[in-house]
């Protein structure tokens, strides 16, 4: 069976999108459909705008979208067994397997992305990658810390779970898992503390925006990020989809629950190649491969 796999922010890079935009006309107008919706060129920043430019999360997760959504929609026979998405990624996944409508898909990325930049700028806070410790050591330092928020936030694959947090609460989460053994503990170039609970104040306001938002049956299980279980209720897709942002990104459980349901080949759909990376440390036997 064949699993489609949608990235998150990070996975940007500039001219993204630019060879789909030039060579193939329905790109071209779904392109040009999001900067009208948008209200902006997003193409511009896109196509020829800096890496610095692209940094910006009311930029980065609208791009990241639409690349893998305009991708998935312009491949010939595009028909996934099952999807899922690491983090922003589900809303492409969600799109892939028409639950929702390519310009609902988008405008809901692009609230969730200034609700999420609003939110950093309410708590300032930030992410660390921890290397080369079990998840269960990590989830035990995290929980120990009991005057500041720092909390498991991203299980890519064995050995590398992302901590996300109040500034302080990550520089002491830090200090405690390469004490622990951890062989790195990076801070990472991000705007906030993603997947953590100083994001309530954007789970709020996507909450709304997501239950005025048309839902539809998919034509195939989405593997989301909170249950990693395969979903095709849609009151159930929804209800995931809003605990997400301050819940931890189950990615390691979601691909071992998709090869447990019979994957057996992974296509990552967007830019960059992370998820093909993490899918192999996952499950060495999987068939890996990008569109």
């Amino acid at each position: 069976m064949k699993a489609f796999v949608f990235p998150g922010q990070g996975a940007q890079f500039p001219g993204m999108g630019k060879a789909l935009y030039e060579e193939n006309t329905q790109a071209k107008e779904l392109f040009e459909r999001a900067n009208e919706i948008l209200g902006f060129r997003i193409t511009d920043i896109m196509f020829e705008g800096t890496a610095e430019e692209l940094k910006q999360t009311n930029v980065t997760q609208p791009a990241v979208f639409l690349h893998s959504v305009i991708l998935a929609k312009t491949t010939p026979n595009f028909a996934p067994d099952m999807v899922a998405g690491h983090s922003l990624g589900e809303l492409s996944a969600l799109v892939a397997n028409g639950t929702l409508a390519f310009e609902d898909g988008l405008k809901l990325v692009y609230q969730r992305a200034l609700a999420m930049q609003e939110a950093c700028e309410i708590n300032p806070s930030t992410m660390a990658a921890i290397l080369g410790l079990a998840d269960e050591k990590v989830e035990e330092i995290c929980a120990g810390i009991t005057d500041e928020v720092v909390v498991p936030a991203n299980y890519n694959c064995p050995g590398q779970l992302v901590i996300s947090g109040s500034n302080k609460g990550v520089q002491i989460a830090c200090e405690k898992m390469k004490e622990a053994g951890a062989k790195r503990a990076v801070l990472l170039p991000v705007g906030g503390a993603f997947h953590s609970p100083l994001m309530e104040p954007a789970r709020e306001k996507l909450q709304t925006a997501i239950e005025a938002t048309a839902f539809h049956t998919p034509s195939c299980p989405v593997y989301q990020n909170v249950s990693t279980t395969a979903v095709t209720d849609v009151a159930e897709i929804k209800a995931n989809l809003i605990a997400q942002l301050t819940a931890p990104v189950k990615w390691t459980q979601s691909v071992q629950n998709m090869v447990a349901d019979g994957a057996t080949e992974f296509v990552e759909c967007g830019p960059g190649k992370v998820l093909q990376g993490l899918v192999k440390k996952i499950h060495p036997e999987a068939e890996v491969s990008g569109l």
